[in-house]
């Protein structure tokens, strides 16, 4: 790969992805035009100008995509698989009876937000977030504030970052070497940050529209369709944890967990009709994912600054409009991490702009009028002070520890990854 062209001393690689992504931010109501413009600009730059890092021309795009291919095929069927699931979900009824388990006023608002937090530390976070949109969209009547939205992606966000097998950032620590327990250091500044996020969005949305108590009288719950929900929930965990622990070359040949939550769909749809309907609104969202995960993908990001608390904190920010995936290989390539912080930073960190996790861009399929930065900065502002008082909170009190050498230890033992799904996003996968 050639050495990339500087303008103003920044790669013109970046530039060309830095005004993808102002467009998304400023033409809210036409991202996919905008995403798709920017991949073909930035995808014939490098083929005409500097090739990629597999070769030149349209040869190293080839190879490129082929390097991709599996990420993003994953991430395909999972977010199509996933809306399924959610409209199973919301046709068995069950929304409808949360309420009535709720806590009265703001505190029920508060509550559905530790849930889905709780869900995404053993569940992946686009299921955990569709679940928790779902069920919002019931108890709220209908009205769901876009803080509250912004605080639904970021209470599914923060539940995996301090466990190993809650999301594929901190997976792939874990099957580094890093100790499970450096990776659980994550979970007190994960919980701070819940509460600060999550106490102003329950006020705003209990001031924008409060839970309805009582749920409809002769509610009847569809029991097949919840079990629908739960087998494709269980299959995908047990094809991922067969593949890593049985097959795990196969992990990088073939979509294995996005394969698997088909099979049970498709198995399944004469026992009650999916939601086909759902699908062309879902595929435009998805494609618009898929382009800015490319997009970030072929940035020339072969470096990362001296690891630091600093850095850490800055990858955070770094991460809402970056793919985490290769952020994460990368800085445990360099290593000297405190991996609690990092895992911290990485897994929240897409929380903070719409587009930023995976699901963030699942949940703005169910609610359209999510698809603004600017309305998502203005009324979730609190996600990012959440992240930054969490972050300061975990440094104040455990302290930045680097782990030096953690490839030469030999006393970890070998990981069993029962992670949820490809997280990605451009992005936080």
């Amino acid at each position: 790969m050639a050495e990339p062209i500087l303008l103003l001393g920044i790669p013109v690689d970046f530039i060309l992805f830095g005004l993808t992504l102002l467009g998304v931010a400023l033409f809210h109501h036409h991202t996919l035009t905008v995403a798709l413009t920017g991949l073909v600009a930035i995808s014939l730059y490098k083929i005409i100008f500097t090739g990629f890092k597999f070769g030149a021309g349209l040869t190293g795009f080839a190879l490129h995509m082929q390097h991709e291919w599996v990420i993003l095929a994953n991430l395909f069927l999972l977010l199509m698989g996933f809306a399924l699931l959610s409209r199973h979900f919301e046709k068995s009824g069950a929304p409808e009876k949360v309420p009535a388990f709720l806590p009265d006023d703001w505190k029920g608002a508060f509550a559905l937000l530790v849930i889905i937090a709780v869900i995404s530390s053993f569940l992946d976070n686009i299921a955990a977030a569709l679940i928790g949109g779902t069920i919002a969209r019931h108890v709220f009547r209908g009205k769901v504030h876009i803080g509250y939205l912004a605080a639904i992606v970021a209470a599914s966000n923060a539940g995996g970052a301090g466990s190993v097998v809650g999301d594929t950032t901190t997976t792939m620590m874990w099957i580094d070497g890093i100790s499970p327990l450096s990776v659980l250091e994550a979970a007190l500044a994960a919980v701070v940050a819940v509460v600060v996020f999550g106490i102003p969005a329950a006020f705003q949305q209990h001031a924008y529209s409060p839970i309805v108590k009582n749920p409809p009288r002769g509610l009847h719950i569809d029991y097949m369709r919840l079990g629908i929900v739960a087998a494709i929930l269980v299959i995908a965990i047990l094809a991922n944890v067969t593949a890593n622990i049985r097959f795990p070359v196969l992990l990088d040949l073939v979509p294995v967990i996005g394969i698997a939550v088909w099979v049970v769909i498709l198995l399944t749809a004469p026992l009650r009709r999916p939601d086909w309907e759902v699908m062309p609104e879902t595929f435009l969202g998805t494609l618009f994912l898929l382009a800015l995960v490319t997009c970030a993908s072929m940035m020339p990001v072969e470096t990362l600054p001296a690891a630091s608390w600093q850095t850490a904190l800055g990858l955070g920010f770094v991460s809402s409009v970056f793919d985490n995936i290769p952020l994460t290989a990368l800085a445990l390539k360099q290593g000297g991490y405190d991996w609690g912080f990092l895992a911290f930073a990485v897994g929240f960190g897409g929380s903070m702009i719409w587009f930023g996790s995976s699901a963030g861009v699942a949940l703005s399929n169910m609610y359209p009028e999510a698809k603004s930065v600017g309305l998502w900065l203005r009324h979730g502002w609190y996600v990012a002070v959440a992240y930054v008082i969490g972050f300061f909170v975990m440094l104040a009190v455990l302290g930045w520890h680097p782990d030096e050498d953690h490839k030469k230890r030999t006393d970890v033992p070998q990981p069993v990854t029962v992670a949820a799904t490809v997280e990605a996003g451009a992005i936080n996968r």
